[in-house]
């Protein structure tokens, strides 16, 4: 009976331990957030680390995160560091008990790991981004001394005493102190916690007032009516411009920039600018604007996939900018064969310059379907290039152009083995009917969208199982830049069907039907969907 209280009372200590750990670790978190609201919210642990993470996450990786987890994917990466963190505080609090000073020495070491990523963050604002990370372990660490200390404490046996209060047990180490000791350190990191979040939905007052106090003016080249015949009225179907908040997410900031208008700059230089110039917002609402209908789509959608959408951009075409800037293309001389854009978190993605110059609606857009950009997707100014992948060519929060070149500098995601140049591919997709569904007998009305930005869509095909391609009926092609609407009346027969489309762009060229991964340059391959008809 005696070794089986024994082992209770050890198995409690060492949860208690644990959680001392946890506490740690919490505390350490709460005074690293709170000090950053203080510095400056980007400098979190958290998100310092978790920016690290991303950063030297292999691309398959990535690509796996975002197939898998959606738009979800920073949340699970957040999740997934707050876990480990969790895991590594408890068993630091395990191993304090027996080395005590050895264990608060280890919360400094994650304190030191959260400097380092501060520093090594594009972004980084130099020395005062490491405190944040080093406060907090600092506070971690001294927590967990202190709590360790309370399950440690000797007493000598004997009778109650001022030495050996009645609430101890024989074990000797102190309960109510270390109650006491992890009620007060959960009340405060609490208070700190909530204390960091009020002060840092403080700092971004400005940025959201800026916004609330834009008007947007009319455009000075007005997009055209979208054509009645354009959307089509079938259930099911994507609607031709998709709402700012259905408009597909995909970025490496675990933070949302929030980017006071009223302070923001633009500032363009590089290889052959030959009048650098810096620009402010109402500079831009200042000159002529441009307002189009584009679809954009990100390279990391999959054949199917839901990251693609369009909207109404308003913005100043950024050809008009390049050249009041002495910039010109490769093709008349110019020096430069890349722009680099860079964002107020640090990205950076290189477009060709060529492209930018040749006539296309490329813009630095301020305002998405009739509203100021929001901050989701870039306010105050984002870049945008109709017929490019996003990831060479809609840089959100935009700061910095830079003209260089392809030989000199490889952007973010070149620098992690994706292409330097990337059109966007032809592509095709059924949105109606979903994957495995029940068709009723007759005839059930097969429909989606197709897309070939910069060169339009000319034909869209529809197979079932292995019969001959028939072509779908097209909405009207609203302009070259935005995806098409099909639809295609199939006459079911009972049993299960694979239906297959396929869309020929306006060059004649017939969407490929060999597999590609999204990896290097974006994914290929036909559309299909298993269908059961009754």
């Amino acid at each position: 009976m005696q070794a089986v209280r024994i082992n209770r009372r050890t198995v409690t200590r060492g949860a208690l331990a644990a959680a001392s750990g946890l506490l740690a670790g919490y505390a350490a978190l709460a005074v690293g957030e709170l000090a950053a609201s203080l510095i400056r919210p980007q400098a979190g642990p958290v998100t310092v680390v978790g920016g690290a993470a991303i950063d030297l996450t292999p691309a398959w990786l990535k690509d796996y995160a975002i197939r898998t987890f959606g738009e979800n994917d920073k949340l699970v990466l957040q999740l997934g560091i707050l876990a480990t963190i969790g895991l590594l505080a408890a068993a630091l609090g395990l191993f304090a008990l027996r080395h005590r000073r050895a264990g608060a020495a280890g919360v400094l070491v994650f304190g030191v790991v959260g400097a380092v990523a501060a520093l090594g963050r594009p972004d980084a604002a130099g020395a005062p981004d490491v405190l944040p990370s080093m406060l907090g372990a600092v506070a971690g660490a001294f927590v967990l001394y202190l709590l360790a200390g309370r399950l440690t404490a000797r007493r000598v046996p004997g009778e109650p005493g001022p030495d050996r209060p009645s609430h101890e047990g024989p074990t000797g180490w102190d309960r109510r102190g270390f109650l006491v000791t992890a009620g007060v350190t959960a009340l405060a990191a609490t208070g700190a916690g909530a204390l960091g979040r009020t002060l840092t939905g403080r700092s971004g007052q400005g940025a959201v007032a800026s916004r609330a106090a834009v008007t947007l003016p009319a455009p000075a080249s007005a997009a055209a009516a979208i054509p009645a015949r354009a959307a089509l009225r079938v259930p099911g179907i994507s609607p031709f411009t998709t709402p700012n908040k259905d408009f597909y997410r995909v970025d490496t900031a675990l933070v949302v920039p929030k980017v006071d208008a009223d302070t923001w700059r633009l500032r363009i230089h590089g290889k052959g600018v030959s009048r650098p110039r810096t620009y402010t917002f109402q500079d831009l609402l200042q000159r002529p604007l441009i307002e189009r209908d584009i679809t954009m789509t990100c390279v990391s959608n999959e054949v199917g996939g839901p990251y693609v959408g369009t909207a109404r951009w308003l913005g100043v075409r950024l050809a008009d900018l390049l050249r009041e800037c002495g910039v010109e293309p490769p093709s008349r001389g110019g020096p430069a064969d890349q722009l680099v854009a860079r964002s107020v978190d640090g990205m950076t993605l290189g477009s060709p310059v060529e492209d930018l110059l040749d006539g296309r609606d490329a813009m630095l857009a301020v305002g998405m379907n009739g509203e100021p950009l929001p901050f989701d997707h870039g306010f105050p100014v984002r870049m945008l290039v109709p017929g490019l992948y996003g990831y060479v060519s809609a840089c959100k929060w935009i700061e910095d152009i830079e003209l260089t070149t392809f030989a000199d500098y490889d952007p973010y995601w070149v620098k992690r083995t994706w292409a330097q140049k990337a059109p966007i591919k032809t592509q095709a997709r059924i949105d109606t009917p979903k994957p495995f569904a029940q068709a009723a007998a007759g005839t059930v009305m097969v429909a989606g969208v197709a897309w070939a930005q910069h060169r339009g869509i000319e034909r869209v095909e529809v197979r079932i199982d292995d019969g001959p391609w028939q072509e779908a009926q097209l909405a009207e092609q609203a302009t070259t830049d935005t995806w098409r609407q099909w639809s295609y009346p199939w006459k079911t027969t009972p049993g299960g069907h694979n239906l297959t489309v396929r869309a020929t762009d306006a060059t004649g060229q017939v969407q490929t039907e060999q597999r590609a991964r999204t990896i290097p340059d974006g994914a290929s391959g036909w559309h299909s969907v298993f269908v059961t008809a009754t």
